[in-house]
């Protein structure tokens, strides 16, 4: 059964640099499961999958604007310390979480001052050409309730 709009996908995934070093994986852990064509997942991993069936092992390197989206050279920002999320500490290369508007968001420390610091809000793999080697474990047509709320439910997916 090829894959379409409208299953429930399941699959393991590596996610490899320009110079194919391992960034992330979720190697030992549980299958990623998300809707089709419901914006669930990445556009450019999502059009990989596409077509594909239950077993397929396949790489696909995709450019920025299909995955984290391309740099903003104009997304460099001057905070508060008092919101920088998740240490004590904060040094250059760090990376924090903030409180916005659209809710939190993860930032890089560009510079940090005593009351201020520099941040980069672009994601910290915006802008760059990615390699995902995935791995499709199972598909299903997804139920009515999982198309009315518009992701997928049970293991791997969204628990209500």
């Amino acid at each position: 059964m090829s894959i379409k709009n409208d299953m429930v996908v399941q699959f393991n995934y590596t996610l490899r640099d320009e110079q194919g070093e391992v960034l992330e994986t979720n190697e030992g852990l549980d299958p990623i499961a998300y809707l089709h064509g419901h914006d669930n997942m990445m556009p450019g991993v999502e059009d990989a999958i596409a077509g594909k069936t239950v077993g397929e092992k396949f790489s696909v390197t995709l450019a920025p604007e299909t995955t984290y989206g391309v740099r903003n050279e104009d997304a460099i920002q001057r905070v508060s310390v008092k919101h920088l999320q998740g240490e004590k500490v904060w040094k250059a290369g760090m990376r924090a979480l903030i409180n916005t508007d659209q809710g939190q968001r993860q930032v890089t420390i560009i510079k940090m001052g005593k009351f201020m610091a520099t941040v980069d809000v672009n994601h910290p793999l915006a802008g760059r050409e990615l390699t995902f080697d995935l791995e499709i474990i199972d598909a299903r047509a997804a139920s009515d309730e999982e198309i009315a709320h518009g992701h997928a439910h049970g293991k791997g997916g969204h628990h209500h």
